[in-house]
């Protein structure tokens, strides 16, 4: 195991086991890897690692649960370009307080709430928790180089943004990467690998990879797949509450990884995601 944070670990390890909603590789979902992502910043085809896309099958019967159907509904709320200021409407805010309400009934919140509450950390009563994620997740800032409120921590991480129509940045959620891919407005481009992390494998749930989306490349990103809305609002919001280090060394399942984790202004999350380290052998 990796030098962590070893509670925080069986707290995510916690999270794994009681992720009903996760998908089995193979049965569930299937995604071909192809090539090795080539370049930095590839914006023509000879750069392709990857000439076919990344899912090759997705049981959608998953996007009729209620924490999948409430996340999707989600996901056309926002302006992509940063410096877009966002106006949400009354009608968006009840879906994300939709949301708020299905994934605060599943396993994974519960475990996460009853343990910050142990912490003094956030209220032990639901209406004040929600408030707390409201706020953490949901409420609006501005980005860099922009003066109005133009993003939030869910539409980054989750949804994806762009800045000045050529780069991608957040964008770290495999429901968004397939629904946007099966529209025709993500390319996969091949999976990324640095120097000391393992090559990918397409029945683990943590990848690397290269896309472009909306004219714009994501050099490299990184994200799990085939894991529940809840069971990624939990781990992050979990990372976000409890440590102040912004890379969480954590070892659960399979899996030895950091969870990246920027704060902004201490109230709201910037970015996060999964930065694979190694596997655990078998």
């Amino acid at each position: 195991m990796i030098e962590g944070d070893h509670e925080l670990s069986a707290m995510v390890q916690q999270l794994w086991d009681n992720d009903v909603n996760r998908l089995k590789p193979g049965k569930d979902y299937r995604i071909s890897l192809q090539g090795k992502a080539k370049g930095a910043m590839p914006m023509n085809d000879d750069n392709d690692g990857a000439a076919s896309p990344l899912f090759t099958f997705v049981d959608e019967s998953i996007f009729k649960k209620e924490t999948f159907l409430a996340f999707i509904s989600l996901l056309d709320n926002y302006e992509s370009d940063t410096g877009e200021p966002e106006v949400v409407t009354p009608e968006e805010e009840a879906e994300n307080h939709k949301f708020l309400d299905s994934i605060i009934q599943m396993p994974t919140m519960k475990i996460v709430h009853q343990y910050l509450v142990e912490k003094n950390i956030s209220p032990q009563d639901i209406t004040g928790f929600k408030e707390q994620l409201y706020r953490i997740w949901f409420e609006l800032y501005a980005r860099r180089g922009s003066s109005r409120p133009d993003s939030c921590g869910f539409e980054h991480v989750f949804v994806g943004e762009t800045r000045g129509g050529r780069t991608v940045i957040g964008f770290h959620n495999w429901i968004q990467l397939y629904l946007q891919e099966k529209l025709g407005h993500v390319d996969y481009k091949g999976y990324s690998v640095n120097p000391n992390s393992p090559e990918p494998d397409q029945n683990k749930h943590v990848l690397a990879l290269q896309f472009s989306w909306k004219n714009g490349i994501k050099p490299k990103g990184s994200i799990f797949i085939g894991v529940s809305p809840e069971f990624e609002f939990a781990l992050y919001t979990l990372c976000f509450l409890t440590s102040p280090n912004e890379r969480v060394k954590v070892s659960f399942s399979l899996y030895d990884l950091e969870i990246v984790c920027h704060h902004y202004n201490q109230k709201h999350i910037g970015t996060t995601y999964p930065v694979l380290v190694r596997y655990h052998s078998i």
